[in-house]
């Protein structure tokens, strides 16, 4: 049996793969503010047009240039692993794997997308980079990419992790990164809602409001924002995930798995290893596909599918997702990563499909869940990343009362070394759990009324 599943260099994957290109019902299009789809120029304030492009792309493959390749080298292909010692615990047989994105340089998937956004934005001339993070993870890998790449980099973090996990900020910083606590006072944005709010814990959607603003209102037009999920490019730069798992799964004998999870927060590490095999279920495969988040911030489990804003101040073009309302702002949970509002257009249209059957869950049950982990398979891992973990404790277990093998496998999306804090809140008895009050829900949602209706169009095969 092997523990690890390694591929040759000159194994990686060379191209993308665009959900976009298969979905059996293409997404709903971005509107702009006069409620009619937005054109390309109406985004080159905000990103390159080379990214543009791909964000409005339905080719199903597209080619990753060999400088993006070239750094990518530095952590990929990463390893499959098998969880050989979690099933022993769980007695299950189950045969449990996992891609492990945790060994790059910023500790995440995150750089997948970092390297190749900041590439795009240098060759189209761009000088620097703006963008928001939550749990630092995002702000880290930008950081990193703009180092290796010779751009200037400014990220607005949300101010409860900027305070819960102050080692993120340094990270930033060693990698020549400006970092802040959003809601700031440098930008409009941030002085309304601090004004309203002043001791607002802050969001992704404030934060993502400022970002952009710093960008647009750069007087040198060198400035553009960048963005580390939700969107589509970034979700295509992810898949090398699974389209690296399918290959060593292959190696290790295996044909398709029968179930595919990850953590969702935005959707990029869910979908970078799902969307793969997300093909592969459109053309009849019979794979369960489970998207998971926290019941604090249950965006896909509990929130309408509607037109809504990317960001708090309405900055970004309406998207058709499952979405809490724009004016949300999540409870403090420690899985900072997993308390956007909104999530990604592809990965609803896929759940609204019927493709992706999403779940949520406890933090002290994915607390629960990592410490298991843990204590078997001996790394600590990032509290997104628990909630992946849990769901898969959870199907290993129900293989084990069906006593049916399955072959299970999940995104190890991150380690947790610099979130040290929740483990301890949580193993002190200080974390308690919160799920999200049906009147808190039906008052973030009442933003929506008066913005488009996003019908829900499916074909009825799932």
């Amino acid at each position: 049996m092997e523990h690890k599943i390694l591929l040759r260099e000159s194994e990686i994957p060379r191209q993308w793969y665009n959900l976009a290109a298969d979905l059996p019902t293409p997404p709903l299009p971005p509107l702009g503010p006069n409620g009619k789809p937005i054109t390309p120029d109406m985004l080159a304030p905000v990103f390159p047009m080379n990214l543009i492009e791909q964000e409005a792309s339905t080719q199903r493959w597209i080619d990753i240039p060999e400088p993006i390749l070239d750094i990518l080298y530095r952590w990929r292909p990463a390893p499959l692993r098998r969880a050989v010692y979690l099933e022993k615990h769980l007695k299950t047989p189950a045969r449990i794997y996992y891609k492990d994105e945790s060994l790059s340089p910023a500790g995440s998937h995150k750089p997948n997308t970092a390297v190749a956004q900041a590439y795009y934005n240098k060759v189209a001339g761009i000088t620097r980079l703006t963008t928001e993070t939550g749990a630092g993870q995002w702000g880290c890998a930008l950081a990193f990419a703009c180092a290796l790449l010779g751009l200037e980099c400014k990220v607005y973090m949300v101010r409860i992790s900027f305070d819960q996990k102050p080692f993120r900020k340094l990270m930033m910083q060693v990698w020549g990164a400006n970092c802040v606590a959003s809601p700031s006072t440098e930008t409009n944005a941030g002085r309304t809602i601090l004004a309203e709010m002043p001791d607002t814990p802050g969001s992704l959607g404030i934060a993502i409001s400022e970002a952009i603003e710093a960008a647009v209102t750069d007087p040198t037009g060198k400035t553009r924002y960048s963005l580390g999920s939700v969107l589509n490019h970034v979700l295509l730069h992810q898949t090398i995930i699974g389209l690296e798992a399918k290959q060593q799964l292959k190696v290790a004998g295996e044909k398709l798995p029968d179930v595919v999870i990850g953590c969702a927060g935005g959707g990029s590490n869910f979908a970078g290893l799902a969307f793969p095999f997300t093909a592969d279920k459109i053309n009849g495969a019979n794979i369960d596909i489970i998207p998971v988040e926290p019941t604090a911030c249950p965006t896909m489990t509990r929130a309408p599918f509607a037109y809504d804003h990317g960001d708090t101040a309405c900055m970004t073009p309406l998207l058709a997702m499952h979405t809490l309302g724009h004016a949300f702002v999540p409870p403090p949970i420690h899985a900072g990563g997993l308390r956007y509002h909104g999530m990604a257009p592809l990965v609803c249209q896929a759940i609204v499909e019927g493709l992706f059957a999403p779940r949520s869950y406890h933090q002290s049950k994915c607390y629960e869940s990592a410490l298991t982990w843990a204590k078997t398979e001996g790394a600590i891992c990032a509290p997104e990343t628990s909630h992946a973990i849990a769901a898969t404790i959870d199907e290993a277990v129900k293989a084990r009362e069906e006593g049916k093998e399955k072959v299970i496998l999940f995104s190890y999306s991150g380690h947790g070394l610099m979130d040290l804090a929740g483990y301890d809140k949580y193993m002190s008895g200080q974390l308690s759990d919160y799920e999200l009050p049906e009147e808190v829900l039906q008052k973030s949602t009442k933003v929506l009324e008066n913005l488009p209706k996003a019908p829900a169009r499916k074909t009825g095969r799932w």
